[in-house]
């Protein structure tokens, strides 16, 4: 008879707090280490910008204009991804660009979260005619492309960064809205919460003692699926010159400058698009190991 391994036997799950159970699903989980070092690769070299590369990114040499990449025969170690149209250092645009994908990205699903899960969670507890409003406010936003009314409200109020976060904060709150309402619903009906409002709790306790604490897994799982979102609308309103723009650096703005050169220098689209690809696939990943942690009887 093979021998009982440790996930096997459930004498050790006993043994474990719920929190231990979820490190020991962690520790396991490859999508975990694989997205989470990608991410953290990336946030590292966002932070330590200045010291990876001695050039800035918005320094301008049309002397060095369409300088290729170290690997190409003609490239220099000057600039290790070569230059820009305009003789930019692509590896500093490279470095600074992540920080404003990062920026956006993390600050837009705050806002989008608070949003989204206070929504929710007032629709799922007190039902009635709260949470018709809701479910109307949610079908407006459906209603709504969001590339689309983001270009519109950039367009007409102006683009600033400050102006691109609350624009795709105040956009990609509809998944929270509809997880956080379903989970509170199904909270608001078990036996703790039923035993704390027998003994006198109020409504807010309730709230932020019982139910929100019980919503974090699934709501982590939505925030990194939004995350992901909330880097490619900013790339694509960059890509479409309303988003971030110069002198700040985005990936999504230096495919857009080199859009003109992809049959001729391919690499000026490849390097930043190979980077955006890689930033998603590590989100994507740390999401599907978090959502086997959160709802383990779920995973295939």
């Amino acid at each position: 008879m093979p021998a009982v391994t440790e996930t096997q036997d459930p004498a050790v799950h006993l043994s474990r707090s719920p929190r231990q159970l979820a490190w020991h699903r962690l520790a396991r989980n490859t999508s975990f280490w694989l997205g989470g070092a990608i991410l953290l690769l990336i946030v590292l070299a966002a932070i330590f910008a200045p010291w990876l590369t001695p050039h800035d990114p918005g320094l301008q040499d049309l002397g060095q204009r369409y300088v290729p990449p170290v690997w190409d025969a003609a490239g220099s170690w000057l600039h290790p991804l070569g230059t820009d149209k305009l003789g930019r250092d692509y590896l500093a645009r490279l470095l600074y660009g992540a920080r404003i994908s990062l920026v956006i990205g993390f600050s837009a699903i705050v806002i989008s979260g608070v949003i989204g899960t206070c929504l929710g969670v007032a629709g799922g507890y007190w039902g009635g005619k709260v949470d018709l409003f809701v479910n109307f406010i949610l079908s407006i936003r459906l209603t709504l492309p969001v590339v689309l009314v983001a270009l519109v409200l950039v367009a007409v109020i102006g683009n600033s960064l400050t102006l691109l976060i609350a624009v795709i904060g105040g956009l990609l709150w509809d998944r929270f809205v509809v997880v956080a309402r379903s989970a509170t619903q199904q909270l608001a009906q078990l036996e703790f919460v039923t035993a704390s409002r027998c003994i006198g709790s109020s409504r807010a306790r309730i709230l932020f003692r019982e139910i929100l604490p019980n919503l974090t897994g699934q709501l982590t799982v939505v925030a990194s699926i939004e995350l992901a979102n909330a880097v490619l609308v900013e790339a694509s309103l960059s890509f479409l010159g309303l988003g971030v723009q110069p002198p700040l650096s985005s990936w999504g703005l230096m495919v857009a400058d080199a859009k003109s050169q992809i049959f001729f220098m391919p690499w000026l689209i490849a390097i930043p698009g190979v980077a955006l690809v890689a930033l998603i696939f590590a989100i994507n990943m740390l999401g599907d190991a978090i959502r086997d942690v959160a709802t383990p009887e779920g995973r295939a």
